[in-house]
This record gives C-alpha cells, structure tokens and sequence, in this order.
C-alpha cells in the first residue's frame, strides 16, 4: 500500500514535461488561419500548428474582435517544429507556396487587414532567412507587383477558439467548401503551378 501512495505522490508532484529544448517555433500569417494548418501538420518534422491572432493591440482578442477589424490583429498559425527534421527555410518555402504574396491586406477571398500576410520572427535568424527568402522572390521576375507580405518581429501570439483549432479535420466537408469558393486553390496554381 506505501509503495502504491509513494508512487501516486510521485505522479501527482512531478512537474509536467515542458516543451523539448530542441523544439522551435515559427509564426506565420497566410489570411486564413484554416488554411495555412495542413501544409505544416503534413511536413515530416512539424510538431503541431496551432491558429490564432497576432500584430494587434488587444489582448487575448476573440475571433469575432478580429474579424471585426478593431483589433489590429492578423489571423496567423503557430508551427512548433524539430530543426533537426525540417529547417525554417523549408517552412518558408511552405509559406510562400500556400499565399499570394502580392496581396494587399487580403489573401484570396478574405478581405481585410486580420487576413494580410506575415513572417513574424522571434530572433534575428528568423528575421534574417525571412528577409533574404523574401528578397529572393522579389528579384525572381515572378511577380509584377512588390511582394506585400510583412515581415515583422512577433509580438504576443493568442490562440484562437478551441473549434478553430485543426478545423479542417473536424470539418472536413465544410473545409473544402469554403477553400474552394474562396478560390485559393485555383489562384495558388495561377501563381506557383510550374
């Protein structure tokens, strides 16, 4: 019986397992949060992506505040991720793949500036590999127009509602819906189709 309660006690005063040192975080912004989960929950080395809002001036801010248009906020995914299976430059080519980055304060159907494209980097590498990726683009003749996403120093990152989260798996059908109506399939192929 001691051992039972020794070992319950043990459970129950063991501090949880913080995320692992060897884990990093990349923070990014492609209009839709929905939209910008699957390419990173399907990349090998990708831990988990988590939706929600950030560049704004309110804290903890709903959904609804955002799509409102008074927080200042963009909807944006969180990717945890293992450098030692997946680099951030990989990320960033995900990034770039899956948005139009010529739009002004909108990606696809979603208008507004909640739906503008970001890189928000938490140190001075990410900053810099942003930058030069993204200076890379606008020197490839690809694009007529300057390449409008921001690249901005993350702020504080608030997760969105729990029924966001992974909401292309728990709704699959209204999903694809909704991601083929907005027409970013058909624009992403215009665009990166070669």
């Amino acid at each position: 019986m001691n051992l039972i309660l020794t070992l319950l006690l043990l459970v129950l005063t063991t501090p949880l397992a913080a995320e692992p040192a060897d884990h990093e975080v990349a923070i990014f912004a492609g209009g839709c949060f929905w939209c910008m989960e699957p390419p990173y929950d399907e990349t090998e080395g990708v831990i988990s992506t988590t939706s929600g809002f950030i560049g704004g001036h309110v804290d903890n801010p709903s959904y609804r505040e955002v799509v409102s248009g008074g927080t200042g906020h963009t909807e944006a995914v969180k990717v945890v991720y293992d450098p030692g299976r997946v680099s951030y430059e990989e990320l960033l080519h995900i990034f770039w793949r899956n948005i139009d980055p010529v739009a002004v304060d909108r990606q696809f159907c979603d208008v507004g500036p909640m739906y503008r494209s970001g890189i928000f980097y938490l140190d001075d590498e990410q900053r810099r590999l942003a930058r030069e990726s993204r200076d890379e683009l606008a020197d490839s003749g690809r694009f007529d127009q300057p390449i409008a996403t921001e690249i901005t120093e993350a702020g504080t990152f608030w997760e969105a509602e729990e029924y966001h989260q992974g909401y292309y798996q728990k709704n699959p059908v209204r999903y694809r819906y909704y991601r083929w109506r907005c027409g970013r399939d058909q624009r992403l192929e215009a665009i990166w189709g070669d």
